[in-house]
């Protein structure tokens, strides 16, 4: 059997990993558009020179003759679930197992609409750098560069990819404006009404390690963003700034959407998540797809969605190899959880 996977992230590498070992009679064929993988995690002490950029860097062909499934460098175009088919700027795969690791996208609609010029200079100047690689690159150009002024975060609104990791970016960022002696501020616009998670040890950092750098601003919901002038209006007050770095909404990301996986809300419309078996992470429509990582939708009425992180990708990619390694041998697949 072939099993397809698409998208090379943390749980797109997990599972074809875990595939070849646990059903090795399978084809299994990773797909992703990138040459390199960049690690999201560890980026933000990346951005500060704690680390270097070999440490995140991986090529994926050596990775995955390591591993020993097939690896091909291409963009998804299209997925055909009633023929089993995967359509690529390369041409066209059929699968018998499909896995969709998509990551997130982000939901610039929600602040500019149908108005492609405001999203398009948002993102190349003022990028949130949640997905790798290039507005990493540009992220730490523009920190370096950096004089003096305002230097505004809005974080989005919950679900969202690696919850801390904007509260951790603020503080390594004030450490930096503190090392290098610039005369910056940091305003931080969050749309929840307090730090979540790790509350109390960033709000401890806030409080005594960067009082003098570091505002905290909750409830922060944007209601306009102006990427030219440089403003931004939340329903915490309105800013001016001189670099930011502007978090829009996140959605699961656009493969998702393209093999018709988002699920609906009671009102019929796009939740923005895959819709997914709770426990055994394949479509609910779909037996034979299966979708791992930040794109998966809610899954308990306790604690709606799992967080979308690296780990959690990791051992999504885990628990699907080896359903689909039982299937392949003929088993019934028990469920597991990734914690």
């Amino acid at each position: 059997p072939r099993i397809v996977v698409c998208g090379g992230g943390w749980g797109g590498l997990t599972v074809s990993k875990y595939l070849r070992q646990l059903a090795p009679d399978a084809e299994v064929i990773m797909l992703e558009r990138n040459s390199t993988f960049f690690s999201c995690p560890m980026s933000n002490k990346w951005l500060i020179d704690v680390v270097d950029t070999q440490f995140l860097t991986y090529e994926y062909l050596r990775v995955s003759e390591r591993h020993g499934y097939r690896y091909i460098q291409c963009e998804v175009l299209a997925v055909e679930r009633e023929a089993k088919r995967v359509v690529t700027s390369l041409g066209w795969l059929d699968y018998d197992y499909l896995v969709l690791a998509p990551g997130i996208r982000y939901n610039y609609e929600a602040w500019f609409g149908n108005d492609r010029r405001a999203a398009e200079a948002t993102k190349a100047r003022f990028p949130s750098a949640y997905m790798p690689n290039a507005e990493h690159f540009a992220l730490k150009r523009a920190l370096h560069d950096f004089k003096g002024g305002e230097w505004v975060m809005t974080l989005p609104p919950p679900p969202q990819r690696c919850p801390p990791s904007p509260y951790e970016r603020a503080c390594l960022v004030a450490w930096w404006f503190k090392k290098h002696k610039i005369k910056g501020h940091i305003t931080i616009l969050d749309h929840k009404d307090g730090v979540r998670p790790i509350g109390l040890g960033f709000r401890t950092a806030f409080n005594e390690l960067y009082k003098d750098i570091i505002t905290y601003v909750p409830n922060a919901h944007v209601k306009e963003v102006d990427p030219f002038a440089r403003r931004i209006k939340t329903a915490a007050g309105d800013l001016k700034f001189d670099h930011a770095v502007l978090m829009a909404p996140h959605q699961a990301g656009d493969l998702a959407w393209k093999a018709g996986a988002i699920g609906n809300n009671a009102e019929g419309k796009p939740t923005g998540w895959a819709a997914v078996d709770p426990v055994m992470l394949n479509l609910k429509s779909d037996p034979n797809v299966y979708v791992i990582g930040d794109a998966v939708g809610m899954v308990s009425p306790q604690f709606l969605f799992y967080p979308k992180a690296g780990h959690v990708a990791n051992q999504h990619g885990r628990i699907v190899a080896k359903y689909i390694a039982d299937r392949v041998a003929g088993r019934s697949p028990k469920g597991a959880l990734p914690d």
